[in-house]
């Protein structure tokens, strides 16, 4: 047994920041990894939580502010040293139950520890100026800052991104986004049918005790818990999945008895429920270049009890199958820019030369696909992005690539009122916040129609 790593909940939050920094881990993982190696309590966990995302959300605002009293070039300080200072800063902004004293001693030692005694001096007097007032401050003294600009710092994304949300949703639109990126989201859990439903689910004791959202769809529900379903997971009673991404299965409508293609499967969540809206009867193949992550949806498959999953490492982009599928089922890898409540480092990340380089590869994904497809088949394109030109501008060059291929105005199993969004031509944009627990993304039903 390995032995528990003692630390502060502070200390575990600076080790994360750390890893997805030097862009080793994403943030759910590296959280996930530090918090199974120590004995913290339940309320440390929880403080480390809220530290890591916190400080992943509100980075730019907090950089802003420590930079004000940072009397030296604050963008050449060490990494460790800037993570220590925004933890601090955040407890001061954010965090009302935290004393000012307590943020502030902390931080102190954390630098101490890990830099030395001149720079906790220097931690201790940056964080002395700060208070919950700060964020109040006027950002633009001499009056010259642009809009967009103080946008950007309040809100905490960078301004390219603003800018086309803008330019695309609307001023209004985009600053709902933006707060629903900045909220903690609720965790989607999908119930599974093979095992339970949702009403004999939904009757037992965690659940009557927990605080559950409805989705709007029937086997979905949302909740502020994670840790009381935890061994329902195990059991295979639950999958953890955002309606959203539910959404793309439903318009797929995959029929019991079918087969299905499922190109880029990693990690599962699309796999497992297309598997339970077919019954458990058919055949879905599973293709992920990785054997790792094939392995991990394949167990959880078989928690769920679903024996029609087969699993093939490859590349999606050359991989052939026995017999042309019925139904292609295209998750494409993409920006992640309606999930940035959830990896909120990815705001830091991305660039518009991202989007471009995703575009590319979702063309050949695209094209592949549809050169595998039955006739009369159905391919449904998905993404976990809000960018046109990874969703409605790909499908249109798409089918100027392809004259065989249309959109298909069927609404497939979706229930009101996303049947309605997605009729009459096949298409299904959620942005994030429009339904409240949703996150951002975007499916595309076609059909292969005869040459």
């Amino acid at each position: 047994m390995t032995k528990k790593e003692s630390m502060t909940s502070r200390e575990l939050a600076l080790k994360v920041l750390q890893n997805i920094e030097s862009g080793e881990k994403k943030s759910g993982t590296a959280l996930h990894e530090q918090l199974s190696h120590t004995s913290l309590n339940q309320n440390d966990r929880a403080l480390a939580t809220e530290l890591v995302n916190g400080v992943l959300r509100r980075r730019l605002t907090l950089d802003t502010f420590i930079g004000r009293y940072y009397h030296h070039r604050y963008e050449k300080a060490a990494p460790v040293l800037k993570n220590i200072l925004r933890i601090g800063a955040y407890q001061l902004i954010y965090l009302d139950r935290i004393p000012h004293w307590a943020a502030v001693n902390e931080s102190v030692s954390l630098a101490r520890r890990y830099k030395g005694e001149h720079m906790a001096k220097l931690v201790n007097a940056v964080l002395r100026n700060i208070t919950p007032e700060t964020i109040s401050a006027d950002l633009d003294p001499s009056g010259k800052m642009k809009e967009i600009q103080r946008l950007s710092i309040t809100a905490s994304h960078p301004e390219w991104l603003l800018e086309r949300w803008i330019a695309r949703y609307g001023k209004e639109r985009a600053e709902a986004i933006l707060a629903y990126n900045n909220r903690t989201p609720l965790t989607g859990f999908r119930i599974n049918p093979l095992k339970t439903t949702p009403q004999e689910f939904l009757a037992t004791e965690n659940s009557k005790t927990a605080r559950i959202g409805k989705s709007g769809l029937e086997n979905f529900f949302l909740s502020t818990e994670f840790s009381c379903y935890e061994s329902a997971i195990k059991q295979g009673l639950l999958t953890v999945q955002n309606p959203t991404q539910g959404l793309a299965c439903l318009l797929c409508d995959p029929q019991p008895g079918s087969t299905l293609l499922d190109l880029c499967a990693a990690p599962g969540g699309k796999s497992t429920f297309c598997g339970e809206l077919m019954q458990n009867t058919g055949n879905i193949t599973a293709v992920d270049l990785y054997s790792q992550k094939l392995q991990k949806l394949s167990e959880h498959a078989g928690e769920l009890g679903i024996t029609i999953i087969s699993t093939a490492e490859a590349d999606a982009r050359t991989y052939l199958p026995e017999q042309p599928p019925a139904v292609i089922l295209l998750d494409a890898p993409c920006s992640g820019t309606g999930v940035l409540a959830r990896r909120a480092e990815l705001r830091w990340k991305l660039t518009s030369e991202t989007i471009t380089e995703l575009a590319l590869l979702q063309v050949e994904l695209l094209d592949h696909a549809a050169s595998l497809l039955a006739e009369n088949g159905t391919l449904l394109y998905a993404t976990c992005s809000i960018e046109p030109k990874e969703n409605e501008q790909q499908i249109e060059a798409f089918l100027i690539r392809h004259p065989e291929f249309m959109r298909d105005p069927a609404s497939g199993a979706l229930p009101e009122p996303f049947a309605s969004k997605a009729v009459p031509n096949g298409t299904l944009l959620t942005l994030p916040g429009e339904h409240e627990g949703f996150d951002g993304g975007f499916a595309q039903r076609l059909k292969k129609t005869a040459p």
